[in-house]
């Protein structure tokens, strides 16, 4: 007899899920068929699984380099020469233009620096940038890149994740997510910070909706680069124990409620921390380079330091198969690539701080052979105006600015897109950020229509229901 005061609780969905038979095998039949077409990610275990997963076709590289220009450097001042600044220098523009992010429209401003044809293609790039320019022949600029934002923080998520919102997974994350990683004993997906976080925080690297096992790592510039590593007890044998423990309770609780993405991400993330107590400081040890190659980076210059570094830690992150790297820009003593006002120095301090470590990175992964492999991408959220804000500032542009790739897959020495002769809007083959998304994924054997994840009641992906690969910089 039972009290009527009590009844069992009722099954949850998991529990349900978990005891019944028949009905729920078709559902799950239909899971591996649509695996097996292709619009998940075929993994052997889980969707939280790290091993590397099959390509929807060849790749053409295994990693990405993301040097990230947080703060939007000036396409004219770069990579996008316009003869027409300097005739009408100090003159109205003679156009119409939209209200800028500042609504300060000056005069028309010339370049400070002076564009000259670089490398066997004669590429044209301009004295602010001379060690790049010698690697002129292995960039493929594009100079017609458009945003769907002109304000920092929506522009960072736009260019992260293909929605200028916080929430969704960073294009990082979704390489990991389709790929897995090749590296056992560090994340997949690594952000290195030279000192300066772009605004819209950490949401710009985050999982979203995707297992958290894929979001962006941070390595931060210094003697501990990774929060809360080190290990607090007295010895290894202890920390086994207890990561033993934790294994079975673990298990316990699968076998009691089912499978749980979360609880599967927690696992994988607590064993891959303890893997990199190890294998960090073996990474961030970079006493066995030789002087040349630190030289190369520009280690000896305390201007070029702190980004040369974190460039030479992206290319031991390659070599130890990380998928996904981002370099985030240093502090320079001033703003990051955000000159709303003397923009000659401001530039200036932020390309001495970056542009010899780049050049010597393109230059090292080449001499490792590891460049026909790595895909390098350098590009801000958005790019700047022709026009001054006030006298010597440039003020925020979306309609129109220059990014580069090198390495695998990408014909060097070449240009894709125009802007107007003010170098404001893209007039010939405007490019998109999901078109780069969509780009970067193709590089990586992945059909960005194909790499899809069910949130929300519908198959989402990182180019939601845009994007084209850019085929004519391939090659």
């Amino acid at each position: 007899m039972h009290c009527n005061n009590f009844r069992p609780a009722p099954l949850s969905r998991r529990q349900l899920l978990t005891t019944a038979a028949n009905g729920f095998g078709a559902a799950a039949l239909l899971g591996l068929l649509q695996e097996q077409a292709g619009a998940l990610p075929l993994a052997s275990d889980s969707a939280n699984s790290l091993r590397p997963r099959p390509t929807h076709f060849p790749a053409r590289v295994k990693s990405v380099i993301m040097l990230f220009m947080d703060g939007g450097p000036s396409q004219v001042d770069t990579f996008d020469p316009k003869p027409r600044l300097i005739k009408e220098h100090g003159q109205p523009i003679k156009m119409k233009v939209p209200p800028t992010q500042f609504d300060n429209v000056g005069t028309v401003l010339k370049s400070p620096w002076e564009f000259k044809p670089r490398g066997k293609s004669g590429l044209p790039i301009s004295d602010l940038l001379p060690h790049i320019a010698e690697c002129a022949d292995d960039l493929a600029i594009i100079r017609s890149m458009v945003s769907e934002h002109s304000e920092h923080t929506n522009a960072n998520y736009f260019f992260h994740s293909g929605l200028g919102m916080q929430g969704r997974p960073s294009m990082g994350a979704w390489a990991m997510y389709g790929l897995g990683s090749e590296c056992e004993n560090l994340p997949g997906f690594v952000v290195l910070n030279s000192g300066m976080i772009p605004p819209g925080g950490m949401d710009c690297f985050t999982s979203g909706f995707l297992p958290a096992t894929y979001q962006g790592s941070l390595f931060r510039e210094g003697a501990a680069p990774v929060a809360d590593l080190k290990r607090t007890e007295s010895s290894a044998a202890i920390q086994e124990s207890k990561l033993a423990l934790m294994r079975r309770l673990d298990q316990n609780a699968v076998q009691q409620f089912g499978q749980d993405d979360k609880l599967e991400a927690a696992i994988a993330n607590y064993e891959l921390a303890f893997r990199m107590q190890s294998a960090v400081p073996e990474l961030m040890d970079i006493t066995g380079e030789t002087d040349a190659v630190k030289k190369l980076y520009g280690l000896d210059d305390p201007r070029t330091q702190t980004y040369g570094k974190q460039c030479l830690i992206a290319r031991r992150l390659v070599q130890r198969g990380v998928r996904f790297i981002e370099v985030l820009c240093p502090r320079v003593g001033g703003d990051r690539w955000d000159q709303h006002d003397n923009l000659k120095e401001g530039h200036e301090n932020n390309a001495r701080a970056v542009d010899k470590p780049i050049a010597g990175l393109l230059r090292d992964l080449k001499s490792q052979g590891l460049l026909d492999s790595t895909l390098v991408i350098w590009a801000g959220e958005f790019g700047r105006t022709p026009m001054a804000q006030g006298s010597n500032g440039r003020d925020h542009n979306p309609f129109g600015f220059s990014i580069w790739l090198a390495g695998g897959g990408v014909k060097g020495g070449t240009t894709y897109g125009a802007t107007d002769d003010y170098g404001y809007y893209a007039e010939e083959n405007p490019v998109s950020i999901h078109d780069l998304h969509a780009t970067m994924l193709h590089l990586m054997g992945m059909d960005h229509k194909r790499l899809t994840y069910r949130f929300g009641g519908r198959d989402m992906r990182l180019t939601d229901v845009y994007g084209e690969v850019i085929k004519p910089i391939l090659s």
